[in-house]
């Protein structure tokens, strides 16, 4: 098999800081958490950004660049950021940081949906910040918009314009569709990097047959043009991680997708998870890829052509 990926989401715009106190919200918190990830052998760094104060997901420019900088300057691992943010911001805000820092490598979200959140709430019964429980409530009537127009522009101006290649968060097996589409348009070259999304309530269901239909169904559209990686929401993280490492793919970790790090215990940093994975995967046989080999696989343009 060829050599593994591990991708660490460090902090994203699903969790709230009340649901774990070990989440990163500051520039100096995602810092250390990045730094921490790359270390335990994360090759990319997926990255969201949060307001200080609120600790609300943030598309600020402002906040991107109190850690984007500081994490290049002390890793070479691979700056991903995120075109995705949080379903509540519109586009122009969530292209801001990505038109700013023209990245090496962005997200890319294949489909609008329903994106359900509100199941969490029941759950939590102390809120750190008046925010939470009110956004958290009214996800019953949340739909994360990418519309192939949305999709199309991102591919223009991150993708064509500024040389960013991306990891295409397929939600569905409809979401393979769209990237077929793209793929047919031009707008999309290979290698593709597609990153399997389960257990998002309004996406596919975190079943060990999902992951093998999604599979089945990227082989007849792609061939061997693709790469895939399985990020798993929750508790279904780490089993369904490895069911996609065992099969050739690749794997994604981080506090943006669980909080835990085993049953009933909170991850106190997104090393944990990364080092974890990476047992387990080097367990199985695979060996990790470091974030050169990762450039190369991926067809990266480099981090000296990047503005951050």
């Amino acid at each position: 098999m060829s050599k593994i990926l591990i991708t660490c989401a460090i902090t994203g715009s699903i969790h709230t800081p009340s649901m774990s106190p070990y989440l990163p919200v500051t520039a100096d918190e995602i810092t250390e958490h990045a730094l921490g990830a790359a270390e335990a052998g994360a090759a990319v760094l997926h990255l969201h950004a949060r307001d200080p104060e609120t600790g609300q997901p943030s598309a600020s420019s402002e906040h991107f660049k109190a850690f984007l900088p500081r994490i290049k300057q002390a890793s070479d691992a691979v700056l991903n950021i995120s075109t995705g943010g949080s379903a509540v911001m519109t586009l122009e805000d969530r292209l801001a940081a990505p038109k700013m820092a023209e990245p090496e490598m962005c997200s890319l979200n294949m489909g609008t949906m329903n994106f359900a959140l509100y199941p969490a709430a029941e759950r939590i019964t102390e809120w750190k910040h008046d925010w939470e429980k009110p956004f958290l409530e009214n996800s019953d009537d949340l739909v994360f918009k990418n519309t192939p127009r949305d999709m199309a522009r991102i591919l223009t101006e991150i993708g064509q314009e500024r040389g960013a290649r991306f990891e295409f968060e397929c939600y569905d097996v409809s979401h393979l569709y769209m990237l077929k589409h793209f793929v047919d348009r031009g707008l999309v070259k290979a290698p593709l990097f597609i990153q399997f999304v389960f257990g998002v309530l309004g996406g596919i269901g975190p079943d060990p047959e999902n992951l093998t239909h999604m599979k089945l169904i990227a082989d007849k559209l792609f061939g061997d043009s693709y790469m895939f990686s399985v990020l798993a929401a929750g508790r279904h993280q780490m089993p369904l991680i490895t069911m996609g490492a065992a099969m050739g793919g690749h794997v994604r970790v981080g506090l943006e997708d669980s909080l835990m790090i085993s049953r009933g215990q909170l991850a106190k940093t997104n090393a944990e998870q990364v080092t974890k994975i990476r047992r387990i995967v080097e367990d199985l046989g695979r060996e990790v890829a470091s974030p050169d080999e990762a450039r190369q696989m991926l067809a990266l343009k480099g981090a000296d052509r990047t503005a951050i």
